[in-house]
């Protein structure tokens, strides 16, 4: 077998290893996917008349809203996921198993491609039941199956990158308790753009933070997609922070991976 071939074989051992983990785990799992959903209820049966009245054109309701709020909920289930990628990293890291994978022929980076591929599922299914759920509620999208496809490429591309960041944190974080509170200003992007309430109603200097973060363009091309509103140019915004996070989370990963283990 060539090294190609050893490198995919040991990811796919590491990938059944996280799935393992993930079903032994299912708490963590049930608190990812419960979280954006309470939040989900909370908006649109508490605040979702209210706010849904200052959507721009005015006149909206809570039926309005959550097809406005949907949208960047999903990116908060992925950012939400991000956490729970950190702890498991960093339980790895510090709990000695490393080490023994160190002892054995097995490839260096099947460990983090098994983390990123394994985290990257369970951001996915927290995502999907997310949207069952609204879809349940009352989000009525106008996508076709195109734009549907469009929009799950940039779901993927957005979680990649936030998995990819997550694994670097955990990395870099000296016990689980650092990684499960480093990830939390990822949780806090989302309600500092535009997936809660239009950036136009945010006062001057937080309204350009929310205009120029990554959340913003990517929840807009999503919003775009799923409901036919005014794309403009956030989709090629959103690849580009999506590309630029990925490759740079990549290389912190590896150089962080590559520091831990020498130890």
């Amino acid at each position: 077998m060539t090294s190609l071939a050893y490198t995919l074989t040991d990811s796919a051992t590491m990938f059944r290893r996280q799935l393992r983990h993930i079903q032994r785990y299912p708490s963590l799992t049930g608190m990812l996917i419960g979280m954006p959903v309470v939040l989900l209820l909370l908006f649109v049966y508490v605040f979702g008349e209210t706010l849904g009245a200052g959507l721009p054109g005015g006149g909206g309701d809570r039926s309005a809203y959550i097809n406005y709020l949907v949208p960047g909920l999903l990116l908060f289930a992925a950012a939400g996921a991000a956490q729970g990628t950190a702890i498991s990293m960093a339980m790895d890291m510090t709990e000695g198993i490393i080490d023994r994978f160190r002892t054995m022929a097995i490839s260096r980076a099947s460990v983090l491609t098994g983390h990123v591929l394994g985290s990257l599922l369970q951001t996915m299914l927290c995502m999907a039941v997310l949207l069952g759920v609204a879809l349940a509620i009352g989000f009525r999208p106008t996508a076709t199956p195109l734009e549907w496809l469009a929009a799950a490429g940039v779901l993927l591309a957005a979680g990649f990158a936030l998995t990819w960041l997550s694994v670097a944190l955990g990395l870099v974080s000296d016990s689980v308790e650092t990684a499960s509170n480093t990830p939390m200003f990822l949780i806090l992007l989302p309600f500092l753009g535009s997936g809660f309430v239009p950036t136009d109603t945010m006062p001057t200097v937080l309204r350009w933070f929310a205009d120029y973060q990554p959340f913003t363009p990517i929840t807009e091309t999503l919003r775009g997609l799923l409901l036919g509103s005014e794309i403009g140019a956030s989709a090629l915004i959103s690849l580009a922070w999506c590309a630029v996070i990925s490759l740079l989370s990549y290389l912190w990963a590896k150089r962080a991976f590559r520091r831990r283990a020498a130890r």
